[in-house]
């Protein structure tokens, strides 16, 4: 394996896997890119559906901040970050229902079958979902187990958030995968130096993940592909 070569590893373990959520466990990234939209129009800012995938990893002050330094080349003020940020979450709350990612419950229980410890890395602050995890994936995702947005000062692609999971983990990062969806995403994990699986489940093309992954990741179509090739990275698990 090409990133075992590259980080001088000789072996993989996997002892952890990271998973990003929204994209990832709740098939929710339509809802957010939607209101996203929404809010921003109500602004006066131009961000379309595919700014929002594009931009779906970051925290939603960076995303509000990207999106008026490229088009009003300044950062947006504190109550401008409030209101749109506060907008976004009233209408995604409105649009959302919340679905599960297609074979993601096959994906965690195979994983908890084989005592492989399940960590949450996400740059959401969307309480309505964070909540709700332990309803839907009932024994899987610990509180104490989780970096949200609320846990970080730089969000993805920053590596942070990752760096963060894997100090919390006490793990090496040869002992842990990430499960990502998202270009900045896969960036922010890739940048913390952990092998990356991106699945891609949104509208964005399959290059733009190959090329976030370099040689330190590989890119699936959707959850079944995973659940048919994820044993070809160690030997410890067949899932």
């Amino acid at each position: 394996m090409t990133y075992l070569v590259k980080n001088h590893y000789t072996s993989f373990a996997l002892r952890a896997v990271f998973f990003d959520m929204d994209g990832v466990v709740f098939d929710s990234m339509r809802y957010h890119a939607e209101a996203w939209y929404r809010a921003m129009a109500r602004h006066d800012v131009p961000f379309s559906i595919r700014d929002a995938y594009m931009n779906e990893g970051r925290t939603g002050a960076d995303t509000i901040n990207e999106a008026f330094k490229r088009h009003f080349n300044r950062c947006a003020t504190e109550e401008e970050i409030q209101a749109i940020y506060r907008e976004k979450s009233d209408i995604f709350n409105k649009i959302y229902k919340v679905k599960k990612i297609p074979n993601i419950t096959r994906v965690l229980h195979r994983l908890k079958k084989y005592d492989i410890d399940i960590y949450l890395v996400t740059g959401s602050a969307q309480t309505s979902l964070i909540n709700v995890l332990d309803e839907w994936f009932p024994g899987y995702f610990d509180k104490n187990k989780m970096i949200t947005a609320f846990d970080v000062t730089h969000g993805k692609p920053d590596p942070e958030p990752y760096a963060k999971a894997l100090a919390l983990s006490g793990l090496q990062p040869n002992e842990v995968v990430v499960v990502e969806n998202s270009p900045l995403g896969v960036r922010s994990a890739v940048a913390a130096g952990l092998f990356t699986i991106a699945v891609n489940t949104g509208m964005l093309d399959e290059e733009i993940l190959k090329n976030e992954c370099q040689d330190s990741g590989i890119v699936y179509r959707d959850m079944k592909m995973l659940l048919g090739n994820y044993g070809q990275l160690t030997t410890k698990i067949k899932i």
